[in-house]
């Protein structure tokens, strides 16, 4: 239920770490491979969306609310933007196979957050 109320509030992807700290940060504990454990069976059970980023370097969890969604991310401190639009809405790619049915696609966005921007540059 920890880990469940934790994504519940969150309003970003999370790592289990970040789940993690959060508990601990409530005062409540639990072990880190617990989370682990609770995260996967979440997956399983499809009330959770696991995704990787970053060329899995970085794997985060988001409750699943059934709504389509993309992310920007840093490639300095990793913060994770979220997208207001999908950019492949209307995306219709070219396949050899005309009876090919696209059901889903992945999209990953990396830059410089505003504050990691000024930094990378110079400025």
């Amino acid at each position: 239920m920890l880990v469940l109320s934790v994504l519940e509030e969150a309003d970003k992807p999370l790592s289990a770490l970040d789940i993690f700290s959060q508990i601990e940060r409530s005062g409540d504990s639990v072990w880190l491979s617990t989370v682990y454990r609770i995260l996967e069976l979440f997956v399983k059970k499809g009330m959770v969306n696991k995704l990787t980023i970053m060329n899995n370097e970085m794997v985060v969890y988001e409750l699943n609310r059934f709504q389509h969604k993309h992310y920007a991310v840093c490639i300095s401190c990793h913060k994770i933007i979220p997208m207001d639009n999908c950019p492949m809405e209307k995306f219709f790619p070219m396949l050899e196979d005309d009876n090919f049915h696209v059901m889903g696609h992945n999209l990953e966005i990396y830059g410089c957050c505003k504050d990691c921007f000024p930094k990378k540059s110079g400025n």
